[in-house]
């Protein structure tokens, strides 16, 4: 986003500087402890809802998150992903774990109940639905990665769309704006 006076911008995402999000949600990690994203603090955090079945947005999402976290060299060890289930009735602990580790073994897998989950998706405006097809269902959801500093502040909105450059590129300017 470029600001009035024409200057360049800052970032390939969509800046989500300033914008505040009540982060307060708690849910399940894959060996059962409850974690926030205050558990997280020091790292630079991707947030991604989605769910295991998904047939595209989700896998593509995972691979460019592994694939930005390693061209990002050492830096990459300050980077975490993690991953939001907005289908706790299907992705159990053992089933996300598994699959996470498919991406990168440091991925974080996070679970929650119905009520906990609405309550993580409202707290970043994430949309996501079940959608009936046939004898099962699919879910419909945003399909942005949120970036969190190194301090927990939200600071940007990555879409589908976009390539592990721009990923790359985003976070290297967070970790330059923080040093």
């Amino acid at each position: 986003m470029c600001a009035c006076s024409g200057e360049q911008a800052r970032f390939k995402g969509i800046d989500l500087t300033g914008t505040k999000q009540e982060m307060t949600f708690v849910l399940s990690d894959v060996e059962g402890r409850e974690r926030t994203l205050a558990d997280f603090r020091g790292s630079y955090v991707m947030v991604f809802f989605g769910f295991l079945q998904c047939p595209d947005v989700c896998p593509t999402t995972l691979v460019r998150a592994a694939e930005a976290i390693k061209k990002l060299g050492p830096d990459g060890k300050k980077v975490r992903l993690v991953f939001i289930s907005v289908d706790p009735e299907r992705d159990t602990a053992a089933l996300l774990r598994d699959y996470l580790r498919a991406f990168d073994p440091d991925f974080v897998g996070l679970r929650g109940t119905a009520e906990q989950t609405r309550a993580a998706a409202k707290a970043l405006n994430v949309f996501y639905e079940k959608v009936p097809t046939g004898s099962s269902y699919t879910v419909n959801h945003t399909a942005i990665t949120y970036i969190f500093d190194a301090k927990g502040q939200l600071r940007l909105g990555m879409r589908h769309s976009q390539e592990v450059d721009d990923y790359v590129a985003d976070l290297r300017t967070l970790m330059k704006q923080e040093s």
